[in-house]
């Protein structure tokens, strides 16, 4: 039986190609997929304090289903499902700059919209509805106060869940490898064919990942306690 040898894919000039290669294609599905998911974040929750019922009943179904089927699925929706049904001018298209990778953001952007969305609307659930009425007595109109009283306390708020939500999202980004986006998983699952190194390939991307998420925790600890008055000495 061999021992454990980890220099054989970190002393390898290839092997680390690959891993850089890896690591550098999921940090741009996991960015994409959270600019993707927070934009739509922001917009469904503007349409949850649109007058009227149907903006909420929108927004109560997009967040129904993207929190009850497995991301899995979902993805694979998009790329094995709706891709197929494209014409083909933009299939073409969309082959010559990486399908996987892009539908793999928007697989994943869609889907974590609807926990940031949500994770938004308790965060302005949390600001006192005095808010609201005292921007109005100064001068505010709905949409200035939503923007500049309602919506930062809200996000303040909302900063913890929003990050863990991030972190999960960076994970799921591991969930791209089924549709064959040559990301982080894709790379340690091509070195472990070639170097024979199942314990030290699966072992090294553990490693990797829990590296990357407790840099994004820290990260995201830095700018809550930035965002707190109180605890950052600015008030």
């Amino acid at each position: 039986m061999s021992s454990f040898d980890l220099s054989e894919i970190l002393g390898n000039p290839e092997y680390v190609s690959m891993l850089l290669l890896g690591i550098e294609m999921t940090f741009i599905v996991a960015v994409g997929s959270w600019v993707l998911a927070m934009t739509l974040a922001l917009l469904l929750l503007g349409l949850r304090y649109a007058p009227g019922p149907v903006g909420n009943a929108f927004v109560t179904a997009y967040v129904s289903y993207h929190r009850n089927v497995p991301t899995l699925v979902q993805l694979m929706l998009w790329y094995f499902g709706i891709f197929t049904l494209m014409p083909d001018g933009l299939t073409f298209w969309l082959n010559d700059h990486n399908a996987e990778a892009i539908f793999a953001v928007i697989g994943l952007g869609l889907c974590q919209a609807a926990y940031f969305s949500e994770d938004l609307r308790s965060g302005m659930r949390a600001v006192s509805p005095g808010q609201m009425e005292a921007a109005r007595a100064l001068g505010h109109g709905y949409v200035s106060a939503m923007r500049y009283v309602m919506l930062p306390q809200g996000v303040r708020n909302a900063l913890p869940a929003l990050i863990n939500h991030s972190v999960s999202l960076f994970k799921n980004s591991s969930l791209a490898v089924a549709i064959g986006v040559a990301e982080l998983t894709y790379a340690v699952k091509e070195i472990e064919n070639l170097s024979f190194r199942t314990f030290e390939s699966y072992l090294l991307v553990t490693v990797l990942y829990l590296v990357f998420s407790l840099m994004i925790m820290a990260g995201g600890a830095y700018i809550a306690w930035k965002a707190d008055p109180v605890r950052s000495g600015r008030a």
